[in-house]
């Protein structure tokens, strides 16, 4: 089976959109990028998530065409791999319908950085895109232009998407800004709300790539 660990990796990421409460019955999708073969292995379009196995995900190159896999590929394909061909630094990407983050979407307006964990995560406002047409490039593009520095865009009347350097990365990026959606919400429910300032975020953005997690060891 052609990039056997990368599909096992993709599959597992797909099923943990659900575990971590960011879709609903058929709708989501998690790709990957393989850095040697320029492939990349994406969810199937319409499979149930309990349903999925590593043999049901579908390996496309970079312009559509289906290297191996039996079913089709999802229909957000086109909008990945636009993202993939103009971006070489990103190797994942996740699209959720996630319900706080979504609201957003649909209100037009940005999402300004409120904590400190999405400031350490994002290190500035996630963008929001113009409304554009699902199943084709046209979402791709939106990100490709919209997104800037930042690895997440609120796509209006859509959803989100993220990306990152892996799969792995952008999947984080899902969860802590459906997170960050949430406590939003909340608390603009309770009061007049004020994002970060500017030094803060930029200041809790350095702060934790320098100092967070595990550094690997140079021995």
């Amino acid at each position: 089976m052609l990039l056997e660990e990368l599909r096992k990796t993709v599959c597992a990421q797909n099923k943990a959109l659900v575990d971590n409460g960011l879709v609903l019955w058929t709708s989501g999708n998690v790709s990957a990028r393989d850095p040697e073969t320029n492939y990349v292995v994406i969810k199937p379009s319409g499979v149930l998530f309990d349903q999925l196995t590593p043999e049901k995900m579908v390996v496309v190159n970079l312009h559509g065409k289906v290297i191996e896999g039996d079913l089709k590929p999802s229909v957000d394909t086109a909008s990945h791999l636009y993202v993939y061909r103009h971006r070489d630094d990103v190797h994942g990407i996740v699209h959720t319908h996630s319900p706080y983050a979504t609201s957003f979407a649909i209100t037009g307006e940005p999402l300004h950085i409120y904590t400190t964990t999405s400031a350490a995560v994002f290190g500035g406002t996630i963008p929001i895109s113009q409304f554009a047409v699902i199943g084709e490039e046209e979402i791709g593009q939106e990100i490709v232009e919209k997104i800037g520095e930042s690895e997440a865009i609120l796509i209006r009347n859509h959803g989100i998407f993220t990306i990152g350097k892996t799969s792995e990365k952008a999947l984080k990026n899902a969860v802590v800004l459906e997170e960050t959606a949430q406590s939003v919400h909340y608390a603009m429910l309770r009061t007049k709300i004020e994002p970060l300032s500017e030094e803060v975020v930029e200041r809790g953005y350095r702060i934790y790539h320098d100092t967070y997690g595990q550094k690997k060891s140079t021995v």
